[in-house]
């Protein structure tokens, strides 16, 4: 080997040595940079957590939920009317909100992948899965409290109703565009009809995950504030009437935290946490869920 070949072989190396030099030292500033990022998040999310448990455990008595809302400036009185108000509207929302979700799902998985009806929905279905929920509120408002000429339950039902569908549809779509196209081909194979072979494989291979994003979506539409303001109101008095403005968590805590008494602003952090946790158990559900349907 020659001189000049052992001087660019070793040039060579050099620059190879410098350029993994360069890449490490790249590596680790973006390696802290996102540590750095995490960890100003988690800061946040932990003050916050911090904040609502310690300030929400003084609230968090038995009255809580067996009392309705106190008047103003009184001692005393839970959250029992507005526990049961937003149980109300989570629960009907769902009723109605999930089966057209799940079958809007079947139909743009199973029926229309590639027609022109489905990218429409589809775009749709991305709109509203990025509007902001007091523009919900306010269509409802329009559409249903205006005509009716009063706030009522079932306003609220059909706000609620609007901002979970398009999480339902999106997850039943997706979970059913995982399952392999060989077991759709082996049932047509077999005679099987489309009808048969989506509700006896494809739905039942998917339904964990289809779960998982009803679960999720509950737990978006449980601490919804802004719909529930131009729609179901609140109500200080125990109420199951849905044609009437009805109590809720997320409007009483708004009402509650906004006002000068000690009172009502301690039921308020109450509230929160109690919001908060459920929220917590729902997202772990649908966890739990999610990794036995991988099993």
């Amino acid at each position: 080997m020659t001189t000049m070949e052992m001087q660019a072989r070793a040039e060579l190396e050099a620059s190879r040595r410098k350029m993994q030099a360069w890449r490490r030292m790249k590596n680790r500033i973006a390696l802290a940079l996102s540590l750095m990022t995490m960890a100003f998040g988690l800061f946040w999310l932990v003050w916050i957590l911090f904040a609502t448990v310690t300030r929400g455990l003084d609230g968090m008595t038995l009255s809580l939920f067996t009392e309705n809302t106190p008047p103003p400036n009184t001692a005393g009185g839970g959250l029992a009317n507005a526990i049961a108000g937003s149980g109300l509207l989570i629960l009907w929302a769902t009723v109605f909100g999930t089966p057209l979700g799940i079958m809007a799902g079947i139909y743009l998985a199973e029926y229309g992948r590639k027609s022109w009806l489905a990218e429409v929905i589809r775009f749709i279905n991305d709109i509203l899965l990025s509007a902001p929920s007091i523009v919900v509120g306010l269509f409802v408002y329009t559409l249903v409290v205006a005509q009716m000429q009063h706030f009522s339950g079932w306003a609220g039902v059909i706000a609620l109703a609007l901002l979970q569908i398009p999480i339902v549809i999106r997850t039943t779509e997706n979970m059913l565009k995982l399952v392999p196209d060989s077991l759709r081909e082996a049932a047509y194979a077999l005679g099987t009809p489309k009808w048969k072979m989506i509700s006896a494989i494809t739905l039942k291979a998917s339904v964990s995950g289809i779960l998982t994003g009803v679960l999720l979506a509950i737990a978006r539409i449980a601490g919804e504030t802004a719909p529930l303001l131009f729609t179901s109101l609140s109500n200080q008095f125990w109420s199951t009437d849905m044609m009437q403005p009805l109590a809720n968590l997320p409007v009483t805590i708004f009402k509650f935290a906004m006002s000068p008494f000690s009172e009502w602003q301690s039921l308020a952090w109450a509230g929160v946490l109690l919001i908060t946790v459920c929220v917590l158990l729902l997202n772990i559900l649908a966890r739990v869920v999610f990794a036995r349907s991988k099993h």
